[in-house]
């Protein structure tokens, strides 16, 4: 579960930054927001299901804070197993924000769940360019702007298996980030700009196949974010927990709830 805490504590600095001078009248108001990703078929009803069960056990444990974002590769069966474990664990009306990784597309009945799921999602003020409008999206939570990509449109369709941030995208993203007056704004996506070795043990993994296999769509993403001030590019995809400033952008990599690996 230590990556998972490990994560939330990092987003809560990142957003609150240091504790200003108030007097001691006045309240300081931090949102508080929980990353979980790459629970694949761990989050399954069954003998692995006591992986996933256990980190949403963790977050009710610390507190749940407002919702959870999954940065990808959700792909279970059933489809609904982690709305399903967090139902059964946290509560049934707290917000689960999903995004697309590189296995769900490998599952034509995932694919229709999250398509239908996350057109129900609470507080969404845009929706994906065309052929993504169920995968791609952005929603307001009090003074922050959160973006949710899905790398794998490849510009017609939402399920291509190759991470990227084809023209299509950044053009709808940099639409999105303009639009936007809200004070902080987090974009969050599957992989990585640049894979980072993990913040325990050093291990590295899927370095050249992330966004840095295209790097031109890379540069071009993370121009975007700098541009726009965005406080951070939160993905998955390594199952390595890391935060790094890579040339002034904060990249946070939530690792991975399913247990020991």
């Amino acid at each position: 579960m230590k990556p998972l805490v490990s994560v939330v504590l990092v987003l809560c600095a990142l957003l609150a930054g240091a504790p200003p001078a108030v007097a001691a009248e006045e309240s300081v108001d931090e949102l508080i927001f929980i990353v979980a990703a790459d629970m694949r078929n761990f989050a399954a009803y069954g003998e692995w299901s006591k992986n996933f069960s256990g980190a949403c056990e963790a977050v009710k444990a610390i507190g749940p804070g407002s919702f959870m974002i999954s940065p990808g590769d959700l792909d279970v069966d059933p489809p609904s197993a982690v709305r399903d474990m967090i139902d059964e664990t946290i509560a049934e009306d707290y917000p689960w924000y999903p995004v697309l990784g590189n296995h769900d597309p490998e599952s034509p009945s995932s694919m229709r769940y999250l398509r239908a799921y996350s057109m129900t999602l609470p507080n969404v003020v845009n929706r994906g360019p065309k052929g993504c409008e169920a995968t791609t999206f952005s929603f307001d939570w009090a003074d922050t702007h959160f973006v949710v990509l899905n790398q794998y449109f490849d510009g017609v369709n939402d399920w291509g298996i190759e991470g990227d941030m084809v023209p299509e995208l950044l053009e709808w993203l940099a639409a999105d980030l303009a639009a936007t007056s809200k004070k902080h704004i987090f974009v969050f996506g599957h992989e990585p700009l640049i894979p980072m070795p993990d913040m325990d043990n050093g291990r590295i993994r899927h370095q050249g196949d992330s966004l840095d296999e295209n790097p031109e769509s890379a540069f071009a993403f993370y121009q975007l974010m700098m541009q726009h001030d965005v406080d951070a590019y939160v993905c998955g995809h390594t199952h390595n927990t890391s935060y790094a400033k890579i040339n002034g952008l904060w990249q946070i990599d939530a690792g991975h709830a399913r247990g020991l690996e």
